[in-house]
């Protein structure tokens, strides 16, 4: 009786448009969509942009999902009444759909050691399961199998949209090395999209990096994030954080050297192609 009750439950939710609509989503033509592989740096992004956007009420967990929406966390009916023009976060793989995309790409190595931490903090993972047995099952996709690996989810889209007008490629190094370059390029490729009307001064560009830092987001998190929607189970069950270290090249003293050559013999080559330099040589990847 309790099993088919909350079966029919969730046959309800679905019914009247309350699930998490995921990849189903209703999709718009002035639609903004921040697209990445996981722990590829979205929740900041999400953050820069947003408080550029909306200028005049920073940004926080606590209002980031009715302003800068992932699809996983919300209903199609939620997001159908937001206010357009939309910005929504997304991890999908090439989605035809997707008329404007900015596309986060970040060093698989990096990438790699986030989503082993993700895995321990969440409880996927014993805290003393070694992250040599990790890489090899990442590489494979085995974490992520809705998205496929991390060189099937960045070629998916590189190979579909790199040349489109509605597509932008942003690095997350970079954002971390240049971020008022890098959001006035955001701040350009919104304005030729759909958002003509935002402030894009380099006083609102500076204003937006400043109310984004990892430490003023770690903050926020640590007030706010047990209302979280996204992962407020998570957070309360097992402690887990969003905003973990936010360094590039954090690989460098966590990896083997073993675990390296593993990830650039894999995908060496389009790691080359997004100028992320290899420890292998030339030949990593072929």
């Amino acid at each position: 009786m309790h099993r088919a009750f909350h079966s029919a439950a969730r046959i309800g939710r679905k019914v009247i448009g309350r699930q998490p609509v995921g990849r189903n989503l209703t999709v718009f033509p002035d639609d903004v969509f921040i697209t990445s592989f996981p722990r590829s740096g979205n929740t900041w992004t999400r953050f820069l942009i947003g408080n550029l956007i909306f200028q005049e009420d920073p940004l926080t967990f606590n209002n980031i999902e009715s302003r800068i929406p992932e699809i996983y966390a919300n209903s199609d009916q939620a997001l159908r009444h937001l206010p357009r023009c939309r910005v929504l976060k997304s991890h999908e793989a090439f989605e035809p759909r997707y008329p404007h995309v900015i596309y986060i790409v970040r060093d698989p190595r990096d990438v790699a050691v986030s989503k082993y931490h993700y895995n321990v903090a969440t409880g996927r993972h014993p805290e003393n399961y070694p992250i040599e047995d990790f890489i090899p099952r990442f590489i494979a996709g085995e974490f992520d199998s809705e998205w496929g690996t991390w060189a099937e989810h960045v070629v998916s889209w590189l190979s579909t949209r790199q040349e489109h007008p509605g597509f932008l490629l942003v690095r997350y190094e970079d954002m971390k090395n240049a971020p008022m370059a890098e959001l006035g390029r955001i701040a350009s490729f919104l304005k030729r999209c759909s958002f003509r009307q935002i402030d894009t001064s380099p006083q609102q560009l500076e204003r937006a990096i400043q109310l984004s830092t990892p430490e003023r987001m770690r903050s926020l998190e640590r007030q706010q994030g047990h209302r979280w929607l996204r992962f407020r189970k998570e957070r309360e069950i097992k402690g887990y954080v969003a905003v973990r270290a936010a360094v590039s090249g954090g690989w460098k003293s966590v990896l083997s050297q073993d675990a390296v050559a593993q990830i650039e013999s894999a995908w060496g080559h389009i790691m080359t192609q997004l100028s992320y330099a290899l420890h292998l040589g030339a030949d990593a990847g072929r």
